[in-house]
């Protein structure tokens, strides 16, 4: 079974963690969730990153606001995939996260999806994990099948409704 592991600074963001949780359960994604900081919990990061990949973990989510180092950290001691996932904060409405996270020095990538965008971050993590797992590929196909035909009967109703104007 597919592995990902959801990394947050602090329990406060759970709120924009959850739908990446959802999202990978949907999918049948094994899912562990974890408080972890990269500045109040440094050897707790490091301890994590080091034993992901050995651990079965196979990409990681790191949500973060504010300086938002964690999945900087993170990438810094795993050849895991790592996907940062930016916290709206009060003082700059989350540019500030969204900038530590994407703004990595050269060598230490991590992906980024757009500020409190829990399931974005949960969809990436099954794209990662599908180029492994056939059965995350199909489902993904499936979703994305389904994504087009709500669309095209939305717009089948509007054309009805606009008829009627």
């Amino acid at each position: 079974m597919a592995k990902a592991a959801i990394l947050m600074g602090s329990k406060s963001d759970f709120g924009v963690v959850k739908p990446a949780v959802e999202t990978l359960k949907k999918f049948g994604v094994e899912t562990e969730v974890r408080v972890i900081s990269a500045h109040r919990t440094p050897d707790e990061a490091h301890a994590f990153a080091s034993s992901a990949k050995e651990n079965g973990t196979e990409v990681i989510i790191c949500a973060a606001g504010k300086a938002a180092h964690l999945g900087g950290v993170i990438a810094a001691y795993t050849t895991l995939p790592v996907i940062g996932l930016p916290v709206k904060t009060d003082m700059m409405g989350g540019l500030d996260s969204l900038l530590s996270i994407v703004q990595m020095p050269s060598g230490i990538p991590v992906a980024t999806v757009g500020v409190n965008a829990g399931e974005n971050a949960g969809l990436l993590a099954v794209q990662i994990l599908a180029l492994a797992h056939p059965e995350l590929a199909e489902k993904l196909f499936l979703y994305k099948k389904q994504m087009a035909e709500k669309i095209a009967s939305d717009d089948a109703a509007l054309q009805e409704e606009l008829k009627n104007l």
